[in-house]
């Protein structure tokens, strides 16, 4: 067992809670990266759709990129006839959550803002009322048969397919959303945060050779970690704005 009298205490639940900053309970550490990263997605999109070139920069080929990919690969395919109205909202979110993860790899950060459940939370909330009001726009009072009812399904069978269904599309799907998104970046940062913390304390643990030698490795191993946490933040983002086209199709689409 490494020894505690260095001063070293194992990283956990309680690194994730932050103070109120300028005397303010609510205006934490991460209200403050998500309020950034907000202001900073809204600007830089707004920069690049400014002047826009027939030949297109290195900048604006990026941005394009990226606004293709979520229009065509997600909004276009999951959606289907009707998909433009939900493009701009896909794209500031994509955006969104994936400054928001890739905060945690930025030292000046060193925070994941979606390791926070209360955030990830907001966001599923939004998404819930997105679907299920897109779902009534489509469809009226009779979304509720169109999302509890299967198509040809017997009669007989809706006492136990419409608490099924229930279950399924308005309990599971914003449940499994939030802790998808949260658990991978709540876990992610923990590993960082003890191969971080435990390398330093063993590379200045003085008289133990060994422990000094696992230091290093522990520290490289946190570096690692960073640039591996860079493509499941990305990826997250990707699968959070994938399943939020998925559910927003099976709302409004005819099909069940």
């Amino acid at each position: 067992m490494i020894p505690m009298d260095g001063g070293w205490t194992t990283p956990g639940v309680e690194d994730f809670n932050f103070p109120g900053l300028f005397g303010v309970s609510w205006l934490t550490k991460p209200m403050l990266q998500l309020l950034v990263a907000a202001l900073l997605v809204a600007v830089v999109w707004i920069v690049a759709a400014r002047r826009l070139k027939v030949r297109p920069t290195k900048g604006q080929f990026f941005f394009e990129f990226v606004y293709d990919f979520i229009r065509n690969s997600i909004a276009r395919d999951m959606i289907g006839p009707g998909y433009q109205r939900f493009v701009p909202l896909l794209v500031g979110m994509f955006s969104l959550i994936v400054v928001s993860n890739w905060f945690g790899e930025f030292f000046y950060f060193m925070f994941p803002t979606f390791s926070n459940a209360g955030y990830v939370y907001g966001m599923v909330i939004l998404v819930y009322l997105l679907y299920v009001g897109a779902g009534f726009q489509a469809h009226g009072p009779g979304y509720l048969k169109h999302a509890l009812v299967p198509p040809g399904a017997p009669v007989y069978l809706y006492p136990l397919l419409i608490p099924m269904e229930i279950i399924s599309v308005f309990i599971t799907r914003p449940l499994t959303l939030s802790v998808r998104l949260f658990a991978n970046m709540f876990a992610g940062h923990l590993v960082i945060l003890v191969f971080a913390t435990g390398g330093a304390f063993l590379l200045t643990y003085h008289g133990n050779l060994l422990y000094n030698g696992s230091g290093v490795f522990a520290l490289i191993f946190s570096v690692v970690m960073m640039a591996f946490e860079v493509f499941i933040g990305f990826l997250q983002a990707y699968v959070f704005t994938l399943l939020t086209a998925q559910y927003i199709s099976s709302s409004i689409q005819e099909g069940h």
